[in-house]
């Protein structure tokens, strides 16, 4: 539990046992007073009767408290205290019937000290042993003698029946607080979990991106630096082309580790239409862009998909296509959906012998987001086809 739940239920718990307190003092004035003017017995007996009384309090000062207040209540200690009561009970109740009030005070110290059975035996004792002993004493009449073996039967009755309804709402308080210390740590262990779960996902979402894009980025400069080192000396042209590439290519890595730092849309995306986007995209990989469709806006989530998913298999192409291949990307708009497809006519592969990696397995996990579908399509020396298909909203007919 919090602390500040921790600190409710210390201060409601002390609120109620000042209250229980302030009942067990008045039950004992109450009784006091109550043997003291009574007109039988006689002065003397109602003194020893009120003196056997007094180290009630401190025993229940002392005692008593500490242990309604135990979490479970010592039972050789309970038992040991509510003998040391009735050891002063019982002598006071036999001989003055008035101190029978006091069993007001203590039944339910039984009940929330001990368990039930001992609890209903010392709550038998409290009722009847005070009407025997007082009238083997004092030889009362027969009719004032049923009157109160009477009376200590229904108070036994009613205690009995008190006690244990009292038990069963302290085992339901308890078995709340248990539930409710449960739910709280319950809703602790899903907040923990949700912390680490969005922690997970946020950077499996950094490292989508990072491959995506500057992780491309740089194979795409390793391989232009490959093809300029064997143009150096035989074709200097193609060498300042790919060296213009490789320029081109580490200011787009630049500009999306900016986007990715920031959060923002990736830099092609940035104030651009998605055709321009791919339209530059393709072109820094020798691909030719071919669009369909109404081109129109669209949210951001699907032109983002369709971006990386361009991306990715652009980066595939020239990294497992062979070379030279021609490379074509086409976008198709249409009411309900976008699709972008990458073709090339390489080598091709074996799609199902593909393991592990962030290529085709985040492509697929891209498009699911948005509720689309990433096919690919290859087979050794067949080229390679890869399609993303991308639900957008219906456009609204006139």
């Amino acid at each position: 539990m919090s602390v500040a739940a921790d600190a409710g239920s210390a201060y409601h718990w002390e609120r109620s046992f000042r209250l229980w307190d302030t009942y067990f003092a008045l039950i004992w004035v109450a009784t006091v007073a109550y043997v003291l003017t009574t007109e039988q017995p006689g002065w003397p007996l109602r003194a020893v009767a009120a003196a056997l009384l007094v180290p009630l309090v401190p025993l229940y000062v002392v005692t008593g408290r500490r242990l309604i207040r135990g979490d479970p209540p010592d039972q050789r200690q309970a038992i040991g205290y509510l003998a040391a009561a009735l050891a002063l009970f019982l002598p006071s109740a036999v001989l003055a019937g008035e101190t029978r009030v006091l069993t007001f005070a203590l039944v339910p110290q039984c009940f929330m000290t001990l368990r039930l059975r001992s609890a209903l035996a010392a709550v038998a004792v409290m009722n009847l042993v005070p009407v025997a002993g007082w009238a083997l004493l004092w030889w009362p009449g027969a009719r004032e003698l049923a009157f109160d073996a009477l009376f200590s039967v229904v108070t036994l009755v009613f205690s009995v029946a008190l006690g244990i309804w009292v038990i069963r709402i302290i085992e339901q308080s308890q078995e709340r607080a248990e539930l409710i210390a449960e739910l709280d740590a319950s809703r602790h262990e899903v907040g923990r979990l949700s912390e680490a779960h969005g922690a997970l996902a946020e950077r499996e979402r950094l490292a989508r991106e990072i491959h995506d894009t500057l992780a491309q980025g740089f194979t795409s400069l390793v391989m232009l630096i490959q093809a300029v080192e064997a143009e150096l000396d035989h074709d200097v042209p193609e060498a300042r082309r790919h060296l213009r590439l490789m320029d081109e290519t580490a200011r787009q890595n630049l500009a999306e580790a900016r986007a990715l730092v920031a959060g923002g849309a990736p830099a092609d995306l940035d104030g651009a239409l998605l055709p321009d986007a791919l339209g530059r995209l393709a072109a820094r990989h020798d691909a030719a862009l071919e669009v369909t469709g109404p081109v129109r806006t669209l949210p951001a989530g699907p032109e983002v998909v369709a971006l990386r998913a361009c991306q990715e298999a652009l980066a595939n192409a020239r990294k497992h296509a062979g070379s030279p291949v021609a490379v074509g990307v086409s976008l198709a708009y249409a009411d309900d959906s976008l699709t972008v497809s990458v073709r090339d006519d390489g080598r091709g592969f074996d799609p199902t012998a593909v393991r592990g990696g962030y290529g085709l397995a985040g492509l697929r996990s891209r498009a699911a987001e948005v509720g689309g579908t990433a096919e690919v399509r290859s087979a050794p020396g067949d080229g390679t086809v890869v399609t993303v298909r991308l639900p957008v909203v219906r456009r609204r007919t006139p």
